[in-house]
């Protein structure tokens, strides 16, 4: 699978606002992010595996909607969130 569990402990860890904190945007985020950057580098090798390329479009859909749900309530962490994780240009 994508992401064993230390992995996302760190990535939990580094955009995490509060102790425990598994469920902001930011998090959620970066944890899509980590998955989709997966299942892009598999599809490059099994490119006939429609039914992964599916689930990767239905993951980038999602942090599409949370980005722009962030964008909307906290500009800032936004710009910040997306610097970090080096998407959308």
């Amino acid at each position: 699978m994508a992401l064993d569990s230390a992995k996302k402990q760190e990535i939990i860890s580094k955009f995490a606002e509060h102790e425990g904190d598994t469920g902001s945007p930011a998090v959620q985020i970066a944890l899509l992010s980590e998955r989709i950057s997966y299942l892009t580098e598999h599809l490059k090798e099994h490119k006939k595996d429609h039914s992964s390329r599916l689930g990767l479009l239905k993951l980038v859909g999602q942090r599409k909607r949370l980005l722009n749900y962030l964008k909307r309530k906290d500009y800032e962490k936004y710009t910040q969130v997306i610097k970090e994780l080096g998407i959308r240009g």
